[in-house]
């Protein structure tokens, strides 16, 4: 092979490997800001039984039952360090408010309440992108729990009516968290690399 050849391929080689580890350490340093908004946010999904019409609309109910009757839990005054301190003994509360309104629709499955710390892919609300990753999350299940849900900023309450507490985001994240999460299209393709990256790490995990 002609040297000059060789060398060029050489560079393109190097080139090829630096371009690699560029993307790679850009995106561990997103995952990172990615974090703070992980550890900062508190999540709140209602899990249809399905995704048949009648499933998804008791659970609209469900949630604006609960939203309604959890007084003192969805007023932005439970945060991710509180959540299970406060929620834990209201838990049966909330299962019984959903479990009669499944029962007034004719649903012949029962809710639970979780709360604990689950994987979620990238999800948008309005103006706010949550990188994936693990959020501490109050998860109210209705039946088998395997249909589309609704979600929402349980903390800081960015979509809670019940709120009285209006905590904005940059009360509790930093100016580059606060911009992180505000959708951008910049963002997009690294949004895509940290999903990536945290299902892998997630299935290890």
């Amino acid at each position: 092979m002609d040297k000059k050849l060789f060398s060029i391929k050489k560079i393109e080689a190097a080139a090829a490997v630096a371009l690699a580890l560029t993307c790679v350490l850009s995106t561990v340093s997103f995952d990172r800001r990615c974090g703070e908004v992980r550890e900062n946010v508190l999540r709140l999904h209602v899990i249809a039984n399905s995704d048949s019409g009648a499933d998804q609309s008791v659970k609209l109910k469900v949630r604006d039952a609960v939203l309604e009757n959890g007084s003192g839990i969805f007023d932005g005054s439970v945060t991710v360090d509180n959540a299970i301190e406060k929620l834990s003994p209201r838990t049966g509360e909330l299962e019984r408010t959903a479990d009669r309104v499944l029962a007034e629709n004719g649903a012949a499955y029962k809710a639970r309440v979780e709360i604990g710390d689950e994987y979620f892919s990238t999800r948008t609300y309005e103006d706010v992108t949550l990188p994936a990753g693990r959020y501490t999350a109050v998860r109210v299940i209705l039946g088998e729990g395997k249909g589309k849900n609704w979600w929402c900023v349980m903390f800081p309450p960015l979509c809670l009516p019940a709120a009285e507490k209006q905590t904005e985001l940059d009360a509790v994240l930093s100016e580059d968290g606060v911009r992180l999460v505000k959708s951008n299209p910049k963002y997009e393709i690294r949004f895509k690399a940290v999903e990536i990256f945290e299902k892998i790490r997630s299935y290890f995990n």
